[in-house]
């Protein structure tokens, strides 16, 4: 029953007081995020069971507060990101590495370098190592009944153990991972244990808001909110302090400055690649275009694309060779037996290829899976935009996640990143899915949650394309110019 408050509050509501009452609603769903994310790195370090609750919540608020700052213009936006970026982020450190022990191989492999130890050359249990050894990563005895302790050999006959996961295999990570290792280890506190990774993982994951909050500036300054309040940020890139946040950073600044210079895209997507092997699966979106008919001839379009994957090839090159020189094992460590204990096999074992082998036989996953890949890609090349290179690698990358269904949450923050960046949220069911298959391993769980990813991604798919905004336009054999250089002024 209307009452005689109701019109003079609706006269009240005037334009200025709208976007009041939006920043503040926002704000309330940010505080609540961060107390969720808060609490939910805390029990993630003793309940892995009740961790997906605590993770459910959390992206039901990070999504209510991405669907309010949508609508606030301008400057409030950028402010609201900012704050709640840096809170957010800050969520990540305040425990220890609650649900992912790969922070102390990366502490480990910056101590050996730091000894003057190729991280290729020994396994961290190998007893060449031991002088190496403290009771932190390296415990004994009592210190063995905690969780997340794998035992080692001891000639000493006590019990031994350590924090470093797989320690009887060598390193699988890349050169510019290792040397991010040592100079953490270079210019941290004796003592320090895993704080340094944490903080720089904080670091790397605020860099990337304003990377973003630079590049949507014009067209839609609250999208950079969809990777700085995003909860896999804290918890995957700061708490875990995977080194994926690197990568994604140096991708991402990769995609916006292929546009304007094709060898500098060129390079920062080598470095990017040499830090965790998934970001050359952007190669395709860089190259956007490349097969399209028209626009600049074919002599023009291959100089572009060697622009971009000569420099590419070239510093993973440069970044591996020190590491070649010095090392007398191979540099490429686990990498091949880490492929076949993960699965990526045939068959997938039960975890891969899951939406896949949902309506195909296994033995035909992984032959379905590389051919949905490879057409992801030559159609980002035929029809992608070459304004627009992250719209392609955004498809690429979200393709492969799909189809090979990777059981580890964090490698999914390239999507997040590329998400925000094209706008694109249908694509943000991977990265919850990606936990979910992690955090309820074996479960089904999984599956049904990369389902629905995939079929949020189709669903996005058909609408934009009614809505006459495809995930593909026509201009992609558009050349990239590069900026208009300035004259001086003369004096």
């Amino acid at each position: 029953m209307p009452t005689s408050e109701g019109p003079a509050a609706g006269r009240d509501m005037t334009p200025d007081s709208v976007p009041r009452c939006r920043v503040a609603g926002t704000a309330a769903l940010l505080l609540a995020l961060v107390g969720v994310l808060a609490l939910t790195i805390s029990v993630g370090s003793t309940d892995r069971a009740g961790l997906l609750r605590w993770y459910a919540l959390a992206w039901a608020l990070f999504a209510a507060a991405g669907w309010c700052v949508r609508t606030i213009p301008g400057r409030p936006a950028v402010f609201l990101v900012i704050a709640g970026g840096i809170a957010v982020t800050a969520t990540g450190l305040l425990a220890p590495p609650a649900t992912s022990t790969d922070s102390y191989r990366y502490a480990w492999d910056g101590r050996v370098q730091a000894a003057g130890v190729s991280p290729y050359d020994h396994a961290p249990a190998d007893p060449v190592l031991a002088p190496l050894r403290d009771r932190w990563l390296f415990p004994e005895g009592a210190g063995c009944d905690g969780p997340d302790r794998y035992p080692i050999p001891s000639g000493e006959g006590t019990r031994s153990c350590t924090r470093i996961n797989r320690p009887a295999v060598h390193t699988i990570y890349p050169p510019l991972a290792e040397a991010y290792f040592w100079a953490v280890h270079r210019f941290s506190p004796a003592g320090s244990r895993h704080k340094p990774l944490q903080i720089g993982g904080a670091l790397l994951a605020l860099g990337t808001s304003l990377v973003l909050l630079v590049a949507l500036r014009r067209r839609a300054p609250a999208q950079a909110a969809w990777w700085a309040w995003c909860p896999a940020v804290p918890i995957e890139a700061v708490n875990n302090a995977h080194v994926d946040a690197l990568g994604v950073l140096l991708t991402v600044i990769a995609l916006i400055s292929v546009n304007r210079h094709n060898v500098r895209g060129g390079l920062l997507l080598g470095a990017a690649t040499a830090v965790k092997l998934l970001p050359a699966v952007t190669a395709p979106g860089m190259l956007s275009g490349l097969l399209a008919k028209g626009g600049p001839s074919a002599r023009r379009r291959a100089l572009d694309a060697l622009a971009v994957l000569g420099p590419a090839l070239l510093v993973v090159a440069l970044a591996y060779l020190p590491y070649v020189l010095g090392s007398r094992q191979s540099v490429l460590g686990y990498l091949f037996g880490y492929l076949v204990e993960e699965g990526y096999g045939d068959t997938g074992g039960d975890r891969r290829y899951a939406v896949l082998r949902l309506v195909l036989p296994d033995s035909w996953a992984l032959p379905a899976a590389l051919a949905v890949l490879a057409t992801a890609a030559l159609f980002v090349l035929w029809r992608g935009d070459a304004r627009r290179p992250w719209r392609g690698a955004l498809v690429v990358t979200g393709v492969a996640f799909l189809v090979f269904t990777p059981g580890y949450s964090w490698y999914a923050l390239l999507v997040v990143a590329l998400a925000a960046l094209d706008g694109r949220w249908e694509w943000l069911g991977i990265p919850l899915a990606g936990a979910v298959a992690y955090l309820a391993p074996r479960t089904g769980l999984g599956t049904a949650a990369y389902a629905i990813a995939t079929t949020a991604v189709v669903a996005g798919f058909v609408a934009r394309t009614l809505l006459k905004d495809p995930p593909f336009s026509t201009h992609g054999a558009a050349p990239r110019t590069a900026a208009p250089r300035r004259r001086r002024a003369p004096r």
